[in-house]
């Protein structure tokens, strides 16, 4: 009878599965490997991955995602830590700072970026009554990465502090006891312990940064092209088979990114004890 109950229960959700993930994936996948004759060919997938103009999109792509996700770490981390030292209160005050731009509308954050960054906006406002000259940031690959960074920062921020406010203080303790300095405790113990974190937060911006169009759309004025523009404009145009290729180039890279494996073993290996050299 339990049985029974949770098929009826999970009903609505296997009809949105079908309707809006794999009913969509299959249309892809018809449209990637037929021509407009209605023929099975790969031309669409050798072309996605041989035009000049979708690789350097691609590499574009790659290396924003890169940049995006190398700076939003180097900030998180250190945050991270600090984190965990405040009072509740301070804590809790902190964090909701960091979330707080999750709760606003996307095209409102992105307008303000712009506000901000444009020739006759903020930035230029405070150096010309600094005396110092003006930055072109607007429309330019700077601004596009300024956007993902302050986009997607809070989804690294938060598994990283999840992961490094559970971690044993008696292990740092120990570490310290058995004559390890601050920056080797960190060295042996917190870093390891905190990497299925960083892992974790890793895959959560660098994934979405690399299809991700809108954010080049609105702070790159349509100048930067990155794979997912032109994945997009590719639909636009009714180009439905070309699109649909590159899309499937896409969707597998996200998928392989997505599936890199936690790192179990660095905490494995301080379980039970404190690694010291």
């Amino acid at each position: 009878m339990t049985n029974k109950r949770n098929i009826w229960l999970t009903g609505p959700y296997l009809v949105w599965i079908a309707g809006f993930i794999i009913l969509p994936l299959l249309v892809i996948l018809f449209y990637a490997f037929t021509n407009p004759a209605g023929n099975f060919t790969f031309s669409n997938i050798t072309a996605a991955v041989t035009d000049i103009t979708n690789i350097k999109a691609f590499g574009l792509t790659m290396l924003l995602g890169f940049l995006a996700t190398a700076i939003c770490l180097l900030l998180a981390y250190p945050l991270a830590l600090c984190l965990t030292k405040l009072k509740i209160k301070q804590k809790s005050s902190v964090i909701f700072l960091f979330i707080l731009p999750m709760w606003m509308n996307f095209m409102l954050q992105m307008v303000a970026i712009n506000v901000i960054l444009e020739d006759n906006g903020i930035i230029n406002m405070l150096l010309s009554s600094l005396g110092l000259p003006n930055m072109h940031i607007a429309n330019t690959f700077g601004a596009i990465l300024i956007g993902m960074v302050y986009d997607y920062f809070p989804f690294m921020l938060l598994p990283i502090y999840n992961t490094v406010s559970r971690i044993d203080k008696d292990l740092i303790n120990a570490s310290k006891d058995l004559g390890a300095s601050s920056f080797m405790t960190f060295l042996k113990v917190t870093l390891p312990l905190s990497m299925p974190g960083v892992i974790s937060g890793i895959t959560m911006v660098f994934v979405p940064a690399i299809s991700d169009f809108a954010i080049a759309e609105m702070l790159g004025g349509g100048k930067i092209m990155l794979i997912g523009n032109v994945v997009e404009m590719s639909f636009t145009k009714g180009q439905y088979f070309q699109g649909s290729g590159l899309a499937l180039i896409l969707m597998l890279f996200v998928v392989a990114s997505s599936l890199i494996p936690g790192d179990d073993e660095a905490e494995a290996s301080v379980e039970g004890g404190v690694v010291l050299p």
